[in-house]
């Protein structure tokens, strides 16, 4: 009788080995790309270029009634400029600097992580990545000739309205 409630025991449970996440991608057994895919690190974004990004952050955040905390950043991700338009709470201050640091550090924009964590648990090393980790979509690289100079990093909306805002910004170097 205990055998038997063992032998069902086992198996009602072999659903859970099933649900394994993928190989290592850095494992001898995957695809290893032959190539860098990043984009450079270019020179350091001026403040008149820095102020110009922000300037249309807050432009598009003025046409559509939204208030916004934007910040630009460096390579590095160090803070270039910041502007914090009336009504901005409190934490969209470091948000916004937060998002626009992980978008420079990292190369991509900041939505490219909230993704990757929407996959699932073979994802979840992401948040180990550093304190400039954000898995929060509002910030993105700023990109000129091919190079990253810097980003922009918008908060006080939500997901999706602080990167209309961020790439708004980034549209001013184009």
């Amino acid at each position: 009788m205990m055998a038997g409630a063992l032998c069902v025991a086992l198996l009602t449970c072999t659903g859970a080995f099933a649900q394994v996440p993928p190989a290592d991608p850095a494992s001898p057994t995957e695809a290893v790309p032959e190539k860098m895919t990043f984009l450079p690190y270019g020179e350091t974004i001026k403040l008149e270029a820095a102020k110009k990004v922000a300037a249309a952050a807050v432009a598009e955040a003025t046409k559509r009634g939204w208030w916004m905390c934007v910040a630009v950043v460096s390579p590095s991700g160090d803070l270039v400029y910041f502007e914090k338009m009336d009504g901005c709470a409190y934490a969209s201050i470091d948000i916004s600097q937060h998002k626009a640091r992980a978008a420079a550090r990292f190369r991509r924009p900041t939505l490219v992580f909230e993704r990757l964590l929407a996959k699932g648990a073979f994802f979840s090393y992401l948040p180990t990545l550093g304190d400039a980790f954000t898995a929060s979509r509002g910030g993105n690289p700023l990109v000129v000739d091919g190079k990253i100079i810097g980003a922009v990093g918008a908060s006080n909306g939500t997901g999706s309205q602080d990167d209309v805002i961020s790439l708004a910004g980034a549209a001013a170097l184009k």
